[in-house]
């Protein structure tokens, strides 16, 4: 077991108050928002604060994949590989959660719950990648073999996370710039004033920690699943 139990559980405890903390901020702390007109924009902004929370948990987690797979190849060590399949477990499940989230804000902003728009787009190829990732560990049976052709295609895989993330910024998209400027002049609005930059804040907080639960609870298990397995095998 890498991360003993009651770590584990204090993790979990300090999540669970400051995602309700973060829910409570986004549905009333936050003033309406108004647009450029000083129209009221439609509740449906307030999905923004989950959506992009957990689009930046979802880079984050195959930036763990990334890290690993290099230590992987270098270390030879199982643990790195086990953080890497761990991370990519719940990156896919973020990433599937960014797509969810976008598409239910997409409908409600234009109309349509897909466009083939770059963002959108490059989103649904980084789930389709560590997809793929998953599928190719499912494929080999040969432990060491996995391990090392999955630290290749976790580091090689990575491309897609930069692509999605500056894509908005690289190639004109229907998909708001809310920081920054694109390379085609245009600039992020940004969020004015402190309720909302502080709630986004929390947002981000809250679901990196709810990252940090999930990874450490699913490397335990995987742990410890190894540990069942070598037990079966010197018993038999």
């Amino acid at each position: 077991m890498l991360i003993d139990r009651k770590k584990e559980r204090i993790i979990a405890a300090i999540t669970f108050p400051v995602m309700l903390i973060a829910i409570w901020m986004v549905f009333f702390y936050v003033p309406q928002m108004k647009g450029n007109a000083g129209e009221v924009l439609d509740s449906s902004f307030k999905i923004f604060y989950f959506h992009l929370s957990i689009a930046m948990v979802a880079y984050l987690s195959f930036t763990v994949v990334f890290i690993a797979s290099i230590m992987q190849l270098k270390a030879n060590s199982r643990k790195w590989d086990m953080i890497a399949l761990s991370s990519a477990e719940v990156g896919v499940v973020f990433a599937f959660l960014v797509l969810v989230t976008g598409s239910i804000w997409a409908k409600a902003t234009w109309g349509w719950y897909w466009i083939w728009d770059t963002r959108l787009t490059t989103s649904l190829v980084l789930l389709l990648v560590y997809l793929a990732y998953l599928m190719l560990r499912q494929a080999i049976e040969e432990p060491e073999k996995r391990a090392r052709l999955a630290a290749v295609f976790g580091i090689v895989g990575f491309v897609s996370v930069p692509l999605s993330f500056f894509s908005v910024r690289l190639w004109r998209s229907a998909h708001p710039l809310m920081f920054g400027g694109s390379a085609y002049g245009s600039s992020g609005g940004g969020l004015e004033g402190t309720s909302l930059r502080l709630t986004l804040m929390v947002n981000m907080l809250a679901f990196a920690l709810l990252f940090t639960s999930m990874l450490v609870y699913r490397v335990n298990n995987e742990a410890l699943k190894e540990e069942l397995d070598e037990a079966k095998y010197k018993s038999a």
